[in-house]
């Protein structure tokens, strides 16, 4: 049986299995075939295969050279679904992100600074672009640190993202219905794509506080039922079409903030509920916070210094902060392992 090339990865909150565009099928039929098969979907456990059973263990990073002059890497986010045979291409992952600097050095895609590194990535499902910098002491990357983010146990090495051009990359607007706020079968939201479609409303609207864990979310059908009719007629306004086997538009369920931070977060991706909040969609959550008539700005405190905005989440809080007109974020990533994947016949 033939194997491929592969480094499983952490990248902020997510794991991922990270390869060389080439060293996968150009067609793109037969890599999300292969991909499939690695991963071990449909299977809810994945059990035959490098996946780790839920959609943050269940993502694929292709990295190559990037030819645009503003690029050093282009970047493709492929999500493999668990439980049934789809690989989605629609969206882009902000946490994997901030594994491909260091996996671009590790293959030798890009030359490794001295002290410190700087990679342009090419977000090629959006067309964005990310400026990633992270620690290379003799031109290596350095994985173990001291930064702690909330959703990961333990310390590792920032790595800081800032992120520009990302406005309406994936419905063409940041505001994909013209609009800071709509009504979707009787519920306001706000439609927000600053990097990640988004859907915002209040937790109390669908009948929930906010504040319940990730497993008593999904475990009130009613409650993902009533998301999901409001996804799917939300994808339609965002110009998205039929989203159901996408995995755009996330919904993301505000509520008044709790543990100091500005507003927290309940987020559906799109159908299991994310112990945490993904980078793109914590962006455009922060971005609906600055819409004065968004669900956000409703239950939304003040910003914190500089402009901060302080999203808290299941287990714990993720910052962003405005850098010169562009957003920033801070994330950590490690390498899990390197090796041969081999995929099921």
């Amino acid at each position: 049986m033939t194997g491929v090339r592969c480094m499983l990865m952490r990248g902020g909150t997510s794991k991922g299995a990270c390869f060389l565009a080439g060293d996968l099928p150009a067609d793109p039929g037969a890599r999300d075939d292969l991909l499939l098969r690695l991963l071990g979907s449909p299977d809810p456990r994945q059990v035959d295969g490098i996946g780790g059973g839920h959609p943050l263990t269940s993502k694929v990073a292709v990295v190559s050279r990037s030819e645009r002059t503003d690029a050093d890497v282009d970047y493709l986010f492929l999500q493999v679904q668990v439980d049934r045979a789809v690989v989605a291409a629609g969206q882009p992952c902000g946490n994997i992100l901030a594994a491909v600097g260091p996996y671009a050095l590790e293959r030798g895609l890009i030359p490794g600074g001295a002290k410190e590194t700087t990679v342009r990535i090419h977000m090629v499902n959006t067309g964005a672009l990310a400026e990633a910098r992270f620690a290379t002491p003799g031109g290596l990357p350095c994985y173990d640190g001291d930064t702690m983010i909330d959703g990961v146990p333990f310390p590792a090495a920032p790595v800081h993202i800032v992120f520009e051009g990302t406005e309406g990359s994936v419905c063409g607007a940041l505001l994909p219905t013209g609009r800071p706020l709509d009504t979707v079968d009787g519920v306001e939201v706000g439609c927000v794509d600053n990097g990640m479609p988004v859907v915002v409303l209040a937790a109390g609207d669908v009948g929930v506080t906010g504040y319940e864990s990730p497993e008593e979310l999904e475990a009130n059908q009613k409650l993902r039922d009533r998301v999901e009719r409001l996804r799917l007629a939300a994808g339609q306004l965002m110009g998205l079409g039929d989203v159901t086997d996408q995995t755009v538009p996330k919904m993301t369920l505000v509520s008044p903030p709790r543990d100091g931070g500005t507003l927290s977060t309940r987020t559906f991706i799109p159908h299991r509920c994310h112990t945490s909040i993904g980078v793109l969609g914590a962006v455009s959550v922060a971005t609906a916070v600055g819409l004065p008539d968004s669900p956000a700005a409703r239950v939304a405190g003040a910003p914190g210094p500089g402009g901060r905005i302080r999203i808290e989440h299941p287990t714990g809080f993720f910052d962003t902060e405005p850098v010169g007109g562009r957003i920033a974020v801070l994330r950590t990533a490690r390498k899990l392992f390197d090796g041969t994947a081999f995929p099921r016949s």
